[in-house]
């Protein structure tokens, strides 16, 4: 099976704004059940475990719905670990379902009686417990180096260009004072077909039952994935394989 270069319906400009929030929702889902966050959890749950970590900063490039860092906050209080996460997304209507989805209400840990304060809000940057949206180009990102302890790409990686890939992890490589993780799909035909079955039979959304095979097809293998690190290097990495049809990677810090 060979890497498609089709663009994704997400990534072409001008969709309809209830069709992308419709995806988005359907992506929630996704993360949930097919194992994303568990595969981002089990990343963290290595770095800080062999680092001896009480507290860490994040940046979470290509956020998406905020999801990730929603449940990486609640991992994290759940442990006694402090956060602090800046959620960086392109889109404007997408970062505003991640400024929506990181208050207060929609957070887990609410709902055991914890709160954070009101913090102030304005255009493209919202901060809640710890979490703020910042509208921003992964290409171009707005901190200075050294700006965060980790970098996490989280089913990012697959949208770009090979070229553009090994692009990205040398401009995020300067701001990670520890390591970048990346999460991302593997390419499959069981995991193409599968995934397009599933989203027949559980939604309408013309955008996930496009885009969720699609991101299949644009993935890497293992050893492309792995070819595609060494390329870039940026520092020393792992690298898993985790069910179902996923990759985890640590690279980190050189020095």
């Amino acid at each position: 099976m060979k890497r498609s270069y089709e663009k994704e319906m997400m990534d072409l400009p001008d969709q309809p704004r209830e069709l992308l929030e419709q995806d988005l929702r359907n992506l929630r889902i996704i993360n949930r059940r097919l194992g994303n966050y568990r595969n981002v959890v089990r990343g963290l749950t290595r770095l800080v475990g062999t680092q001896e970590i009480d507290r860490f900063s994040l940046l979470d490039v290509g956020t998406g719905s905020g999801d990730i860092p929603v449940r990486i906050t609640d991992w994290a209080q759940q442990r006694s670990i402090k956060t602090s996460i800046v959620a960086l997304e392109p889109e404007p209507v997408t970062a505003q379902v991640a400024a929506t989805l990181t208050n207060p209400p929609f957070i887990p840990l609410l709902q055991r009686g914890k709160a954070c304060p009101e913090q102030s809000r304005r255009e493209g940057d919202f901060r809640r417990c710890g979490i703020t949206v910042v509208r921003g180009d992964g290409m171009a990102p707005p901190f200075h180096a050294a700006s965060f302890d980790f970098v996490l790409a989280s089913q990012l990686l697959h949208h770009f260009s090979e070229e553009q890939i090994i692009r990205l992890l040398r401009i995020w490589s300067p701001l990670a004072r520890r390591a970048i993780i990346v999460s991302d799909l593997v390419r499959h035909p069981l995991a193409y077909y599968g995934i397009r079955l599933l989203t027949k039979l559980f939604t309408r959304n013309a955008m996930t039952r496009t885009d969720a095979p699609l991101s299949v097809a644009r993935a890497f293998t293992l050893a492309e994935w792995r070819a595609l690190l060494r390329e870039a290097d940026v520092g020393p990495f792992q690298i898993f394989s985790v069910f179902p049809f996923r990759v985890m990677a640590l690279i980190f810090a050189k020095g």
